[in-house]
């Protein structure tokens, strides 16, 4: 026998048979607690209910729906970091430049395109290939937190 082949020892418990007597400690109403829906037989609610509350699947719209939480990064690609003047780039120097619009939620550099200088980048997320690309001509990519 090897420790591989090792398997746990084989349950050997009985089955508990509810409702035969007081003494047993699951007789009378079975562990079911007294009258009510759910100690009655075949009780019980189907999955969804929510107790007559109209159940969220009848709230949401039928077509498509808006996450309220997601986040809206604005997309940063490496043609567009080539045109910064500046080596260290942050999402505020990108709009103060012109590159891009508004920081919504903050940026995500992708890899796209070529980059030609040394730059360090600050941002919220990075695609993989955008960090290899960055830190190949001897930059920095620094992920800060999201807000």
């Amino acid at each position: 026998m090897k420790l591989d082949e090792l398997k746990p020892a084989q349950k050997n418990t009985k089955r508990t048979r509810v409702g035969r007597g007081v003494g047993s400690g699951l007789g009378k109403t079975s562990g079911r607690g007294h009258k009510g829906q759910k100690a009655r037989s075949g009780g019980g609610v189907r999955r969804g209910f929510e107790g007559g509350q109209t159940p969220l699947y009848r709230r949401l719209p039928k077509r498509g729906f808006t996450n309220i939480h997601a986040k809206n990064y604005t997309e940063v690609t490496l043609t567009m970091l080539s045109k910064v003047k500046n080596e260290n780039v942050t999402a505020q120097s990108l709009v103060d430049e012109g590159i891009i619009g508004k920081v919504n939620d903050g940026i995500v550099i992708l890899g796209t395109g070529k980059l030609d200088k040394k730059v360090n980048v600050t941002a919220v997320r990075f695609t993989e290939s955008a960090k290899e690309k960055i830190e190949a001509l001897g930059g920095k990519a620094e992920v800060i937190p999201v807000a």
